[in-house]
Order: structure tokens, then C-alpha cells, then sequence
């Protein structure tokens, strides 16, 4: 018994070992990779690495695959591998039904689509009763396989005539007409089961379908009156007017429906199922016919929108991922004290002071706003806060009351002109700040101040480190993109954790300081040793060296090495804490420094960059015994000792005036930062109420596929006023010079 569950066992081995196999092939030529690159990869994976961790650190193994290209192999080999076991239910399924053929377990063995797979098993699927069904429950099955021999001689209704409760047939039907229709139901049913024409059907409609909206009430305005009596072929449609058509739909503005040649499907599929002339042809064309339209053309149709609307929604996903990770990286604005404003009409002004450290320092509230208007007051409020704390920036969220509160902050620092301090303001981005406010973390951080007080902090603190502040908040309630409310939220939330996940591990973490809901992010690290982390802050003070991560509890050796080279110790026991050089390195760095003839405490100095700039890694390498591209990574690493990557940017633009919509004319030029990026634009923060719209086709001289190709959130760009619609509240811009407005 012993040794035929081993054989089983290496049986099932050998199998894995071939699905394996074919997974590694298909996912190489998929995506342009070697069979190494990929089986290295999988096996990295399933060994338990993170990808943040394989991208820095296991370079020489994957090729130097960054992290996208790992995120791909890690998707497909969950489809696949879920393809692979659908694959073996399939088979399991219709050999129990004693139907598996050679060639068709073949054909589901080849497939390399779920959509083939199930094709290939729609014929054998358990069904709820069809029209198809009854009439074999009838007895009519023989009658449809009559049809279907395409005789030469006979007659249709007299052979149906044989199938009847007439002929003896008990329980059967009572007239030849009916008998027919059933048959007819039998192969119409067979027809739209077909695998090879419910593919070909697929891409047809796909290549050749046109979408076509109308509205329910023409009469009626909405933001959806573009698609009122919209048509376009289905394969060009960019996925926003895909998803705006969808959220129409489900809005029940619009109708919308997938239009195809239905004469020329209803042609294919007769030309496959009709050998010629024969006494049944015409009722073999009309059960074509109505199996397209009764069977295959609403599925197809359900299926086809909803490709496209996958295609789609992994767009508008790929587009908030990209926006949201330029937002993470944007450069800090370190060395400040903070006023931070969170506006409001009715409830005032909720005000929060931080120091250069994000430390809450006060909290106070102002009416500067209708309906109060309580301008001196809330002058005189101000002005006391700026003197007691010297507050250089004061930064506010752009909801509810943003711009009065502005023309309000704007009159404060002229009031001051004149004085030693330079003051100016900042308007941001306070999506999220009142999801985070609400929070358990919130109330956790701050429980004697109310939400409003605690959206002011967030606001004031999300500058001077917007990544730190940021992570605290769901990430798609940050809102950067386009129609992510309409998106599969699953496959949102997992795209936006990973693109946190990649931000923070590109920047690191100082664990000295680090919020629980930052250290959550980092490779290898959960929730629960975030908080073990921060709990063994508290009771043992400072961490003074890497080793010591490893007495957290549950911070085991597997979470050690995935985690340790993203975590920073600044001033501690050894200076390589500071680096994102890994302490597996450590010794390399040793055996260089002897090489060179320095010491650790030359490191960050001029004497030992330029020795480092000297150096040639690819000579270098092979003697210090590690690959290239690490020794690439830790000749960088040691160079720029504690560098954050995010310094490198420009930083966001101060303001001191307020400009108005009414003080724009064309051909004006600007200044301004770019907030959003979609399809088929960029809105750039101008400085006025709403932010002005750089239309694709106004962002470069030359052809532009795709916005962020050209610009990323945060940017701060060059535009010059292309018109003004002072009623909407509207501005268009471009960034192709003054001549493009002199050419309007």
C-alpha cells in the first residue's frame, strides 16, 4: 500500500512538474522573458519573497527585473494556475459523465484562456431545462440527429410526423410541426455549444460590433447628453466613454447595446454546419438563426461588453496606481512649521499648528467665511499663531470653502509684508482627510481633538511628508484617477496596496519614527508586527541597530530578511543602518572598505565618493565576491547615505496672492501643479477655484499617445491660457507656447 501511495505521489509530482513547465513557457513568450527569469522568479515567490524585496535584492537572479515585470509573472501565475486546476475539474467532470474523449481532454489541456476552457465544456455543463431539453425529455433527440445527416430526399414535417403521440410515441408531442420546432430547439442548442463558433462568433462582434447608447428621456439634461444617440465601433472605444456608458446605464440614463452583422454571423456559422443541397437545409438555416439570436448573441454580447469593460476598468485602475504613486513621492517640505486650515462655511475654520517634526503644538477654529464673516477676528487669530510659533507655510485643504479661505490667507500675508518672515500658502489635496479624521487610527492618535481638528492636522502634516500622512488614509479614497468608483474594487484595492506597498519600500522607513500604518507597508511586515515594532519603541526607547528588529516579537527570520534592508537607523551603532544596503551586504562593504583603504566613519565624505566614482563594478565585482548590480546598488547606497529619493524633485509652488478666473485672458502664462492625470488630459492647479483642463492634444507639440507619457501628478508645469468660461467655471490650457492661443 506504502509504495503505491508513492507512485501516486510521483505520478502527481510528475504532473505538477509538467504544468509547471507550461506555465513558465507560456507566461516567457507572453511577456518577452527567459524560462529562467521566469522559473527564478516563481520560485522566489513561492519560497515566501516579497516582490518589493526580490526587486532590490535578488537582482542577479531575475535578471534585473524591476517590479512591474515581477507583479506581471506573480498575476499570471495565478491565472494559469487557477487555469490548470479549472482545467482538471473540467476533465474530472465530463470523464464522469463517461464523454471524455483523446481530443477533447487535448483541446482543454491546450487551452490557454478560462474562456476556451469553458467553451470546450458548455456542451456537457449540467443546464436548468431548455426548449432543448424538453424535447429530448420528448424523445425528439433521433429527429434532430436526422436533420443534421443533410439528406438528399424527404420531407421534414414527414419525417416529424413519425415522432409524434400519433405515431405511438408515448408521451411524445401531438403535432408534426411541434416535433419539428423541438428538433429544431435540439440543434440550435448543439449549434450554439460549438466551441470553434462561439470563438469565432466572439471575435467577430468583437472586431466588427458597434457600441450605440440612446437616452431614455432625450428630453432630459445630464452629464451623459454626449451619449444620447452616441455610436462607436466596440475594439476603439478608450476606456473612460466605456465606463462613462456603463455608470449611464446603471444610472438608467442610457440604453445601451452592442450592434453586429447579424446576417453575416448567421452566413459563418451555416457555412460550417450546411455540406450543401439537401432536403433539410432550409430548417437547418432557421435553427441557425435562432440560435444566434436567441443563444449565442446575448451571451456574446454580455461577454464582449464585459472584456471590454475589464479591459476598461484595468485602465482606469493602471491610471489612479500611476497618479496616486506620483502623489506618495511627492518631495517633502521639511524644515517648516505648519499651519494647517481645514476650511468650512457654517462650522468655521478648523486650524492645526505643527512643528518641522509633524508635532501637534495647538488647535484652534475661525469664521473668516460666510455666514459668519468674521474677517478681524480670525485675522488677529492668525497673526498670534504665526508670532508664537513662526510659521512659515500655511496650507490649505481644497474642499468646502477653500478659495474664500484663501482670498482670506492671501490678505493675512499682505498684511505682513514687510516683516522678517517669509510666509506664503499652499492649497492641497484633502481627499481623504476626513476618512482618515473618522478612523480608529485617528481617534487613536488624537482622541481629545474632534474629526474637523484632525483633518486639519492631516492636511498641515501632508506636506511635510506626504507618504508618512498618506498611507494613514484607504488609498482609493485619496481620489486621483478617473471612474474608480465603477472599477472592480477587489482588483482596486489590490493594485493601490501594491503601489503604497512599492512607494514606501522605494523610499524607506526611518523605524525610529514610523506610524504603524507606515511600517505596515513595508516588505515582509503585517499589521500586527507593525504595531510590535512601535510597542517595543515605546518600552525599550530608540532602536540603535537593525539586529535589534529581530528581538519584536513574531519578527522572525524570514520577516527579518524581507524587511530589514527597507527599515533606516539614523545615528545608530553601525552607519550602514542608515543605507538601503542589506546586512547580508555588510561584509562586501567590509572587504571593499579594506580594498580601499578607508574606514566606516569616511562614509558621506568627499574623499570616499571620489574613490567610489573611480571604481569600475563589473572589474570590481568578481573580487568582492557579489554581482554586479548589487555592487551597482551599494556603491550608490554608500555615496548618498541616508538620501531620500523624493529630495530630487522640485518642490511644490508657495503662493502669496490669489488670482481669480476673472483675472485670466488667452495667452496668459502660468505657473501650476498638476493634480490629475486621465485619459484624455491633465487638470493643472492654477491657483483659481477649479483647476484648469491641458487637453491631450495641448500637452506636447508632438503626437502624444497617452497624458502620462508627458506629465505626472505633482509636476509643476508651464501653461498658458488657451480660453475661459467664466459661467461654468472652466479653463483650458495648453502647454505648446503662446502661439497655439494666437493660432485659435
Amino acid at each position: 500500500m506504502a509504495q503505491t501511495e508513492t507512485n501516486g505521489t510521483a505520478v502527481q509530482s510528475t504532473a505538477d512538474a509538467g504544468e509547471q513547465e507550461r506555465i513558465i513557457a507560456q507566461i516567457a513568450k507572453e511577456l518577452g522573458l527567459s524560462l529562467k527569469q521566469v522559473r527564478t522568479t516563481i520560485g522566489l515567490l513561492d519560497e515566501g519573497n516579497t516582490i518589493p524585496f526580490i526587486a532590490r535584492y535578488r537582482k542577479e537572479m531575475t535578471g534585473e527585473l524591476d517590479e512591474n515585470q515581477l507583479r506581471n509573472i506573480e498575476e499570471r501565475t495565478q491565472y494559469l494556475r487557477n487555469l490548470e486546476e479549472r482545467k482538471r475539474e473540467v476533465i474530472r467532470m465530463i470523464d464522469e459523465q463517461g464523454k471524455l474523449t483523446d481530443e477533447l481532454a487535448a483541446a482543454i489541456t491546450k487551452a490557454v484562456k478560462l474562456q476556451e476552457v469553458e467553451d470546450l465544456y458548455r456542451p456537457y455543463r449540467q443546464k436548468r431545462k431548455t426548449r432543448a431539453s424538453v424535447a429530448k425529455e420528448k424523445g425528439l433527440e433521433p429527429l434532430a440527429e436526422w436533420l443534421l445527416t443533410q439528406p438528399k430526399q424527404g420531407d421534414p414535417l414527414t419525417e416529424a410526423a413519425k415522432f409524434t403521440q400519433a405515431a405511438g410515441i408515448e408521451g411524445g408531442v401531438e403535432t408534426a410541426e411541434e416535433a419539428l420546432q423541438g428538433a429544431m430547439d435540439i440543434v440550435a442548442e448543439q449549434v450554439a455549444d460549438e466551441a470553434a463558433t462561439r470563438a469565432w462568433v466572439r471575435k467577430y462582434t468583437m472586431d466588427h460590433g458597434m457600441m450605440v447608447s440612446e437616452a431614455k428621456s432625450p428630453e432630459e439634461e445630464s452629464v451623459y447628453e454626449m451619449y444620447y444617440n452616441y455610436r462607436e465601433p466596440a475594439k476603439k472605444m478608450p476606456p473612460h466613454r466605456i465606463l462613462a456608458m456603463n455608470r449611464g446605464e446603471r444610472e438608467n440614463v442610457l440604453k445601451v447595446s452592442l450592434e453586429v452583422d447579424a446576417e453575416a454571423i448567421c452566413r459563418h456559422i451555416a457555412g460550417q454546419v450546411i455540406r450543401g443541397r439537401s432536403a433539410t437545409e432550409d430548417v437547418l438555416r432557421a435553427a441557425i438563426e435562432d440560435a444566434y439570436k436567441r443563444l449565442i448573441a446575448p451571451s456574446i454580447e454580455r461577454e464582449v461588453r464585459g472584456e471590454l469593460t475589464e479591459k476598461a476598468e484595468a485602465q482606469a485602475i493602471s491610471i489612479f496606481a500611476a497618479n496616486l504613486r506620483s502623489l506618495l513621492l511627492q518631495p517633502p517640505v521639511r524644515g517648516k512649521t505648519v499651519l494647517g486650515v481645514d476650511p468650512a462655511y457654517r462650522t468655521g475654520c478648523k486650524l492645526a499648528v505643527v512643528d518641522d517634526t509633524g508635532k501637534l503644538l495647538e488647535v484652534a477654529v475661525t469664521y473668516p467665511t460666510p455666514p459668519n464673516n468674521k474677517k478681524k477676528e480670525a485675522a488677529v487669530k492668525f497673526h498670534e499663531l504665526i508670532d508664537k510659533y513662526g510659521i512659515e507655510l500655511i496650507v490649505i485643504g481644497n474642499g468646502t470653502a477653500s478659495r474664500e479661505t484663501e482670498q482670506f490667507v492671501a490678505e493675512v500675508i499682505a498684511e505682513r509684508k514687510g516683516k522678517d518672515r517669509e510666509l506664503a500658502y499652499l492649497i492641497v489635496n484633502e481627499a481623504g482627510a476626513s476618512v482618515y479624521s473618522a478612523s480608529k487610527l485617528a481617534q487613536e492618535e488624537f482622541p481629545d481633538l474632534d474629526v474637523a481638528e484632525r483633518s486639519a492636522v492631516s492636511i498641515a502634516r501632508r506636506v511635510q511628508d506626504p507618504l508618512a500622512e498618506l498611507v494613514k488614509i484607504e488609498p482609493k479614497a485619496i481620489g486621483v484617477g478617473q471612474y474608480q468608483h465603477d472599477v472592480s474594487q477587489k482588483h482596486l484595492d489590490e493594485s493601490l496596496k501594491n503601489v503604497v506597498e512599492s512607494a514606501v519600500n522605494h523610499v524607506g522607513v526611518d523605524v525610529n519614527t514610523a506610524s504603524p500604518a507606515l511600517l505596515s507597508y513595508v516588505s515582509g511586515v503585517n499589521a500586527t508586527i507593525a504595531k510590535n515594532i512601535v510597542k517595543f519603541r515605546e518600552e525599550n526607547g530608540r532602536f540603535k541597530s537593525r539586529k535589534q528588529l529581530q528581538k519584536v516579537p513574531r519578527l522572525g527570520a524570514k520577516t527579518f530578511e524581507q524587511c530589514v534592508g527597507f527599515l533606516r537607523i539614523d545615528g545608530g551603532e553601525n552607519p550602514l543602518d542608515k543605507t538601503p544596503i542589506h546586512p547580508e551586504s555588510y561584509d562586501v562593504v567590509h572587504r571593499l572598505f579594506a580594498e580601499l583603504g578607508v574606514s566606516m566613519e569616511q562614509l558621506g565624505s568627499k574623499e570616499l565618493n571620489e574613490k567610489l566614482d573611480a571604481l569600475n563594478p563589473d572589474e570590481l565585482a568578481p573580487r568582492l565576491e557579489v554581482g554586479v548590480p548589487t555592487l551597482r546598488d551599494i556603491l550608490e547606497s554608500l555615496q548618498r547615505p541616508g538620501r531620500d529619493p523624493r529630495e530630487e524633485l522640485p518642490p511644490p509652488i508657495f503662493r502669496t496672492d490669489v488670482l481669480k478666473i476673472e483675472d485670466l485672458v488667452p495667452g496668459m502664462e502660468l505657473q501650476g501643479t498638476v493634480r490629475n492625470v486621465i485619459d484624455f488630459g491633465a487638470f493643472v492647479d492654477i491657483g483659481i477655484k477649479n483647476d484648469g483642463l491641458v487637453h491631450i492634444s495641448q500637452l506636447s507639440n508632438g503626437y502624444v499617445k497617452h497624458p502620462m507619457d508627458v506629465v505626472s501628478v505633482g509636476d509643476n508645469v508651464t501653461v498658458w491660457v488657451l480660453n475661459v468660461d467664466v459661467k461654468k467655471g472652466r479653463v483650458g490650457l495648453t502647454m505648446r507656447g503662446p502661439s497655439e492661443v494666437k493660432a485659435q
